[in-house]
C-alpha cells in the first residue's frame, strides 16, 4: 500500500482508495467494486466528507434497532471486507451480531477470503459460506443467504449494497439498515433506516452509539425508533448537501 501522509488533506479518501485497491489485489473485492467506491466518494466530497446531524440520527436509530432485534444479521461484502473489516467484526461482536459474506459477483474462493479474513480480525460468527436458503425476488448469486443468518433475521444490516436486495429483504418483512451515501439511490429510500455516511465513520460510529444506548431500557429504545422517520432523515441529508454546496460557491 502506497505510504500516504496523514498531513495530506485528502489522506482519509486517498487511504479508501488504496484500501480498495488492495483488495482487489488481495482477490477480496471485485473490480466494479473499484466503480462503486468512486460514485459513492462524489457524494461524500458533496456531503463535505463529514458525518452529519441527520446521518448520526440515523446511526443511533439503527445501532437502537439492532439492540432491540431478536434475531439481528450484517451482511459482508468486497467494498466492506476492504474498508472496515475490523470494526465491522468489532460492531457484531459488541451486539452478538453473526456477520454473513455475500456477494453479487460471487465466488468461492472470495467468499472464503472474506470469511478467513473477518475471522482473522476476531469475529465468532461467520457465516456464507455454505447458504442454504434463497431470498425471493432476486435471480442472481446475491439471493444466496444463510439459515440462523440474513435468511431467518428479522433486522439485517446491509452496507454498500444494491438496491434490489434491499428492496426484496424489505419484501420479506425485515427491518433493512443501508450504509449509503447517495440519499437518493433505491436502497436509501426502500431500507427501513438509511446512514447517508461514509462507512469508514458510520461504522464505529454505530459502536459508540452501541455501547452507549445498549445501557438504556428497551422502552426508550423502542421510544427513539418509534419518533423515527427515514423520508425525513433522507430529506435532511439532501439539504445538507445543498448547504454544503452553497456554502462552497460563496
Amino acid at each position: 500500500m502506497t505510504d500516504i501522509p496523514k498531513s495530506h488533506p485528502r489522506y482519509e479518501s486517498l487511504l479508501a482508495r488504496e484500501k480498495i485497491t488492495e483488495g482487489v489485489k488481495k482477490g477480496l473485492t471485485s473490480t466494479q467494486g473499484l466503480i462503486a467506491q468512486g460514485r459513492g466518494e462524489a457524494f461524500d466530497y458533496l456531503l463535505g466528507e463529514k458525518t452529519t446531524p441527520p446521518a448520526m440520527e440515523a446511526t443511533r436509530a439503527a445501532a437502537a434497532m439492532l439492540i432491540l432485534a431478536i434475531r439481528p444479521a450484517m451482511s459482508v461484502n468486497g467494498n466492506v471486507a476492504a474498508l472496515v473489516p475490523g470494526p465491522m467484526v468489532e460492531l457484531a461482536r459488541e451486539l452478538d451480531v453473526p456477520l454473513e459474506v455475500n456477494l453479487f459477483h460471487r465466488t468461492e474462493e472470495r467468499v472464503k477470503k472474506i470469511a478467513d479474513l473477518l475471522r482473522s480480525c476476531g469475529a465468532d460468527q461467520v457465516l456464507g459460506e455454505n447458504p442454504d436458503k434463497s431470498v425471493p425476488g432476486l435471480d442472481h448469486a446475491r439471493a444466496k443467504a444463510t439459515s440462523g443468518g440474513i435468511y431467518d433475521a428479522d433486522v439485517v444490516l446491509i452496507p454498500l449494497e444494491d438496491g434490489d436486495r434491499a428492496e426484496a429483504l424489505v419484501k420479506m418483512g425485515k427491518k433493512v439498515i443501508a450504509i449509503d451515501l447517495n440519499p437518493l439511490s433505491r436502497t436509501s429510500k426502500r431500507s427501513t433506516v438509511t446512514i447517508v455516511d461514509n462507512i469508514i465513520r458510520a461504522i464505529p460510529n454505530m459502536i459508540s452509539a452501541s455501547i452507549e444506548l445498549s445501557k438504556l431500557p428497551e422502552a426508550k429504545l423502542q421510544a427513539m425508533l418509534d419518533g423515527y422517520d427515514n423520508q425525513r432523515v433522507l430529506r435532511g441529508s439532501i439539504e445538507e448537501i445543498r448547504r454544503h454546496l452553497e456554502d462552497q460557491s460563496r
